[in-house]
């Protein structure tokens, strides 16, 4: 399988590199890393990333626009998206002479030429790192970065269960061959603005939480104003609430007025909730999913589905 997508990057002159919408720092740091990469192994290879310019994670890089590029010769791998609807900067996939699907995500969309799959790695991150260590492609200390800032991302700093001794061995690769300083990346992952802070605060003082361990709160428009806070900032504050006793599964409604949809960061320490968000148009891992809301209502039957979750758990 690494081999075959090694062989269809070096015949094509023209790559593009997608990732889902709603970027973060694995879906990032695997295309960007991975353009750093290929172009360090072929010079002469047109490469994009494309997808929305994430001001939030600007320290991995800017995204191309390849509205202007001709991409009925091109290869197209997509990266970190399990479904063809939450593809970002890519309107049709068959316009691509080729596509390469490499994903960490359980099966929901069956696309791609290619498909490489692999649930139990903690992050496409960390499966980019095994294509390079496996194949010809040469790792460079810019592309070296990316691809740790999504390992490091993906699995909440090496806490999450499904690292692996796998992942420790090729992150130890990874810093010791390209001797990047990698402690100096955490600055730029976890450096959080007072504002964010004190809105933190704010949810673990609000949140409803029942009898069955489900916590939930909605953050409005006019919550996010009061904070001096974007829609964005509830995602980086979701993972922080992971190791309160009474509480199994929590999930975070935000109103983001800029594209008229409500964010849904959902979190468990046991439950599966990643089916839940699948019904609403979203999804992810078993314990770390979302969703992008269009209709209030639906607030409703994800809290009543999740609840349940909890409570069948239980």
């Amino acid at each position: 399988m690494k081999k075959e997508i090694y062989k269809k990057i070096k015949e094509y002159k023209k790559i593009v590199l997608a990732r889902h919408v709603g970027a973060d720092p694995d879906a990032l740091g695997s295309t960007l890393g991975l353009k750093d990469i290929i172009l360090n192994t072929f010079k002469d290879k047109e490469v994009y990333a494309v997808g929305v310019y994430s001001s939030k994670f600007k320290f991995m890089g800017k995204t191309d626009d390849i509205s202007k590029v001709d991409i009925s010769d091109a290869l197209l791998i997509v990266l970190d998206t399990p479904n063809i609807v939450r593809i970002d900067g890519v309107d049709d996939i068959s316009k691509f002479s080729y596509v390469i699907k490499i994903d960490h995500h359980p099966l929901i969309d069956d696309f791609g030429d290619i498909q490489w799959i692999e649930e139990d790695a903690s992050s496409v991150c960390q499966m980019l790192i095994e294509l390079v260590y496996d194949t010809r492609l040469k790792m460079c200390p810019e592309g070296a970065k990316k691809l740790f800032m999504g390992v490091v991302s993906d699995t909440n700093r090496f806490l999450f269960d499904y690292t692996s001794p796998k992942t420790f061995n090729l992150v130890y690769k990874l810093v010791n061959d390209t001797k990047i300083e990698f402690t100096k990346l955490y600055d730029d992952l976890y450096e959080r603005p007072l504002c964010e802070v004190r809105l933190q605060g704010y949810i673990e003082q609000n949140m409803k939480v029942s009898i069955n361990g489900f916590a939930y709160l909605k953050l409005t428009d006019e919550i996010l104003k009061k904070f001096g806070v974007d829609a964005a900032s509830s995602g980086n504050i979701v993972n922080s609430l992971n190791n309160i006793k009474e509480i199994l599964v929590w999930v975070i409604f935000t109103e983001d007025k800029k594209n008229d949809v409500i964010r849904v960061n959902a979190r468990s320490r046991g439950p599966v909730i990643s089916k839940v968000l699948e019904k609403y148009g979203g999804g992810g891992h078993a314990l770390a999913s979302g969703a992008r809301l269009k209709e209030e209502k639906e607030i409703k039957n994800i809290i009543k589905d999740l609840e349940e979750t909890c409570k069948n758990y239980k």
